[in-house]
């Protein structure tokens, strides 16, 4: 499980006084990025390979509130991996300094290429590293029918 604390400033807070949930999204981001550049997926590294991440969803499950000045504990369990690295999936849990469970995010994403703008399959370097992540207890590999698991499909707006 990977693990990065952060402390809640007077701009992750919104007009209730607690932790905004922009911020939620903010922290893991910022924590996956992080993990990223731990496991090998550094910016410069990912970038000589011409592809980037991208979000399919994320859900969160709010629990407990969090204040201003509060430390916050955001960890990282990869929960999925396709097997051609396209497709990822990981869990994203939140504890004040007591341990308390604040949140919970299961989040989805992908790798595009960066010049044609479409999904990708990782170049053999990196779908080695990616093999590598520490993997949940809920670990499984990946499939194209997993992305729609929800059953949500862009609608055109009707123009009239």
């Amino acid at each position: 499980m990977y693990k990065k604390q952060f402390e809640i400033r007077w701009s992750d807070v919104d007009a209730n006084g607690h932790l905004a949930n922009s911020a939620y999204t903010n922290f893991m981001s910022h924590a996956r990025m992080s993990f990223f550049t731990e496991q090998g997926f550094s910016m410069p590294e990912i970038m000589k390979h011409n592809v980037g991440p991208v979000v399919f969803y994320e859900h969160m499950y709010y629990f407990k509130e969090s204040f201003l000045g509060a430390p916050i504990t955001v960890t990282i369990e990869v929960s999925g991996i396709s097997e051609d690295g396209m497709y990822f999936m990981f869990e994203h849990n939140f504890y004040n300094q007591k341990g308390d469970h604040l949140a919970y995010c299961e989040m989805q994403g992908g790798w595009i290429d960066l010049k044609a703008r479409k999904l990708s399959a990782l170049p053999k370097i990196l779908l080695d590293l990616a093999h590598k992540f520490p993997k949940s207890d809920a670990f499984k590999v990946l499939t194209k029918e997993d992305t729609r698991k929800h059953g949500v499909r862009p609608k055109p707006l009707k123009m009239s």
